[in-house]
């Protein structure tokens, strides 16, 4: 029964999915070292799952750059320095403003009514302090605006950029106050974005990542 479950938990992805948060928050946060081995055997005993899973979750923390591994040895955690850090967010905070100016443009009334509806009701989430809830919904938001800039080539670029920031963006919300600065900048962008300004957009959208990336590197501090 046990090699069953194991095998539903692998097909629905969310067992591979957790791990791969649960890990990056921990070497993004310091719990895990530059240089510290990543021990399958441990961590399926940790996660209580097959070592399959596990290879997976490692193999897309890899992806992240946050894992290195070398022919037939353990996997460690790599050394993000603060400069390759910051060159990441560079591209990103370039390619969001690019998305925010194409959303300015070509979203449709649909589109921007649902933007504007979507971040009306995270104001709830920023209330009540739900950090988890509206790191969730920050992800859609500026998916929204990838989607919104109608380019194909631009989003792929864009959601692999995301993914490798993914877990430092995620660390921006730990900082006291956080949530209610990145709810008011969301309202310049959907502001600029509702009346059709392109170049507004762009910039409040570049500002904006260009904040989350100082905030977010306060837990790059230990590489």
């Amino acid at each position: 029964m046990k090699q069953v479950k194991r095998r539903e938990i692998i097909r629905a992805g969310t067992t591979v999915e957790q791990m791969v948060r649960s890990i990056a928050d921990m070497i993004v946060t310091g719990v895990l070292l530059p240089g510290e081995k990543l021990d399958e055997i441990s961590l399926a005993s940790r996660f209580e799952v097959s070592r399959t899973p596990v290879r997976e979750a490692l193999r897309e923390l890899g992806a992240m750059g946050l894992v290195g591994r070398e022919p037939n040895r353990s996997a460690v955690v790599t050394n993000v320095s603060g400069g390759y850090l910051h060159s990441m967010f560079e591209a990103m905070a370039e390619l969001e403003a690019i998305c925010a100016r194409l959303s300015a443009e070509r979203m449709t009334v649909d589109e921007r009514r649902t933007l504007e509806l979507d971040h009306r009701a995270s104001a709830r989430l920023v209330r009540i302090g739900a950090e988890e809830d509206y790191a969730t919904y920050n992800t859609e938001f500026h998916s929204q605006l990838y989607r919104g800039a109608h380019n194909d080539h631009i989003f792929e670029l864009v959601t692999q950029t995301r993914a490798r920031l993914a877990p430092f963006r995620r660390a921006q919300f730990r900082l006291p106050g956080r949530l209610a600065k990145s709810f008011s900048e969301h309202e310049v962008i959907v502001t600029a974005i509702m009346r059709a300004d392109a170049v507004a957009a762009s910039q409040a959208a570049y500002s904006h990542v260009a904040t989350v990336s100082d905030a977010s590197i306060v837990f790059a501090g230990h590489q």
